[in-house]
């Protein structure tokens, strides 16, 4: 298994003292209640009064403060102290942030995890058991009827679409300067088929990046939809259009270009989707190819994280994928995307790491002739 060194560090020896592994296995049984109590933290604003006071409040100076009952209060306080996000003076009753606390209010990748976890599949996870079992996103239900959630996208609440979109941009966005960089600077790309191009934000990455670059958004019929309607009036919009297709089946073959396309991209798609799946699309894709062109996959491998949390983050995202989006994908390692991509019949050109949050780019091509 490939393991980063922070992870190495990590996962192959014990860390804890007893005292410490049986408070950490009480943490996870009280999950839910940790999770609701430090939410509510946030949310109702007590959060931001402790870090923005000096000496700390009393719990009556929250009370006032927040218009919440003493009751409330004090239950959300001393939870919060056994959680570890706050802190407090016994000599004068006053309550502080902790440094758990500050993260939980400032580190935006665990702002938008906050959200996501609450508005997208806290409900949903009460079903992980029967996902796991029967292959299917049990947990989806209860936003509709739909095979995995994106069909369902476009009818989502709009408090958890913004969620839902929050996430998923937030995780891709930070790494779109490198990956523009790797895939304008290394090749002469002109020709780009964005393959699972949601909302179109990367499409008018690059054709605000290159002007004679052009784009084709291939994606489910309602997500071209949305894309067309976000891009509209857009600069560079002109050069973009949609192509609808359905991934899932595999009928469906990808557009043919005489002299491209020049690069496929596929960025935070290919963990959609299980590796049988993905070989049947990495397949299609290899028919579109050319030999001057190149795949670019980018995905948050949690096997190359450089550091731990990330890794953490990944591996419980991949029960949203399972109780949630679809019940057969997951956040995959190298070795899983390697197997793909070799069964394609494709091959791994390079691999760069470290863009962004976390997300590494694995550049395919076509076999080179023997």
């Amino acid at each position: 298994m490939h393991l980063s060194d922070c992870l190495k560090e990590r996962y192959t020896r014990e860390h804890l003292s007893a005292r410490e592994a049986q408070r950490l296995a009480e943490f996870i049984a009280w999950g839910p209640a940790i999770f609701q109590a430090s939410r509510l933290m946030v949310n109702f604003g007590i959060l931001d009064l402790l870090r923005d006071s000096e000496q700390g409040l009393t719990r009556q100076e929250i009370v006032d403060k927040t218009h919440l009952s003493d009751y409330a209060v004090k239950c959300l306080l001393e939870a919060s102290l056994a959680i570890g996000t706050i802190l407090v003076n016994p000599d004068n009753d006053r309550y502080m942030i902790s440094k758990t606390g500050w993260f939980l209010l400032n580190d935006p990748a665990t702002r938008v995890n906050l959200d996501f976890n609450h508005d997208v599949n806290y409900e949903g996870w009460f079903h992980l058991e029967e996902s796991l079992r029967n292959g299917k996103p049990e947990g989806l239900r209860h936003f509709g009827s739909w095979p995995t959630i994106y069909e369902g996208l476009s009818a989502l609440p709009p408090k958890v679409q913004k969620s839902w979109f929050g996430f998923d941009h937030f995780y891709s966005d930070s790494s779109f300067p490198d990956a523009l960089r790797i895939v304008f600077d290394e090749h002469h790309v002109r020709t780009l088929y964005d393959v699972g191009g949601n909302t179109g934000k990367w499409a008018l990455r690059c054709v605000a990046h290159s002007p004679e670059a052009r784009v084709t958004v291939l994606d489910l019929p309602q997500q071209i939809g949305l894309m067309q309607k976000n891009i509209q009036g857009q600069p560079g919009s002109d050069r973009i259009t949609g192509y609808p297709i359905d991934l899932l089946d595999e009928q469906q073959a990808f557009p043919l270009m005489d002299d491209g396309p020049d690069a496929i991209w596929m960025s935070q798609f290919l963990d959609c989707f299980s590796m049988p799946q993905i070989v049947s699309i990495l397949r299609r894709a290899a028919k579109a190819m050319k030999p001057q062109t190149r795949l670019y996959i980018m995905e948050t491998l949690w096997d190359r994280q450089k550091y731990e949390p990330a890794t953490l983050c990944l591996t419980l995202t991949s029960l949203y994928f399972t109780a949630l989006a679809n019940g057969n994908s997951k956040m995959y390692n190298t070795e899983d995307m390697e197997q793909c991509i070799h069964e394609a019949g494709l091959e791994i050109e390079n691999i760069h790491d470290h863009l962004g949050q976390g997300h590494s780019i694995i550049v395919v091509r076509q076999p080179k002739e023997k």
